[in-house]
């Protein structure tokens, strides 16, 4: 029983006693009120011996030992750590099957595109080549080579070989890059001129007189000149937007050029293409 249950039993004890003593009036008010301080009192006294004699015994008393745990209880700890070790022991096989499959490929791979981008910037593009065995290439594979040929014999044919290839490559010339030449623009009093402003996709405007009778297809052969070819881009008018019709039969006043005209270049999207 806690000390707050002792107390209220005693005090409810001591009550009773006193108001029986005094409906039958074995003692006074006064002795009974005495009589209930007395009984408070001693019981506070017990109380602080009882909790002495308990700190006391805490004190002096040495520390006792856990009881030691059942065979019950250590077997069911011993499954939980061998589960928690067969779970981690799966957990430490997927993630390795993970980095064999995915990460190491995956780095590989960024490496070789990485050491790939190396040797295209520095010229030796010729790393990246598999190569071949030296004498490789000297091998003869054809069905009609002599086996009587002489070492000399050989030589000459290959030699022959080629020079008939680079004959070959030299007679593949490239061809002569189209020269764009634009007529001298024509002095701003004259009659029918027209000036013309451009705005490019980078921000800058060019401006150049032509005269109307002038073919539309110069306007093309202009941005192409300025670095945006016609297959890439066109040329749109600023209000109402609509592409510029330019032909080799369509002059500038028949495109709609009249007066001074400010034109948009704009690249071609490419589904319409």
């Amino acid at each position: 029983m806690s000390n707050s249950n002792r107390y209220v039993v005693f005090c409810v004890l001591l009550a009773g006693v006193c108001f029986i003593s005094w409906k039958r009036s074995l003692i006074g008010v006064k002795d009974a009120l005495m009589l209930s301080g007395r009984g408070l009192i001693l019981l506070a006294v017990c109380t602080l011996m009882i909790y002495m004699i308990q700190r006391l015994k805490s004190f002096f008393s040495p520390v006792c030992q856990e009881p030691s745990a059942s065979p019950l209880h250590e077997s069911s700890r011993l499954k939980q750590e061998q589960a928690r070790i067969n779970q981690q022991n799966k957990h430490n096989e997927k993630t390795s099957d993970y980095v064999e499959a995915v990460i190491k490929p995956r780095q590989n791979l960024f490496l070789q595109q990485k050491m790939e981008r190396y040797h295209r910037m520095t010229g030796e593009t010729w790393k990246l080549s598999q190569g071949f065995t030296v004498g490789e290439d000297e091998s003869e594979t054809h069905d009609d080579v002599d086996v009587n040929e002489t070492p000399y014999q050989r030589a000459k044919r290959r030699r022959r070989l080629q020079t008939a290839a680079q004959v070959t490559v030299q007679q593949d010339v490239p061809k002569e890059k189209t020269v764009i030449v634009l007529p001298d623009e024509p002095q701003p009093d004259a009659e029918g001129v027209v000036k013309i402003a451009l705005r490019c996709p980078s921000g800058r405007t060019i401006h150049r007189r032509f005269l109307k009778t002038w073919s539309s297809l110069l306007l093309l052969d202009w941005i192409k000149k300025s670095g945006y070819p016609p297959a890439l881009y066109t040329l749109c008018t600023s209000y109402p937007r609509k592409p510029l019709l330019t032909a080799a039969d369509v002059s500038l006043e028949d495109a709609g050029i009249l007066v001074d005209t400010v034109l948009n270049v704009e690249e071609k999207d490419p589904s319409t293409t």
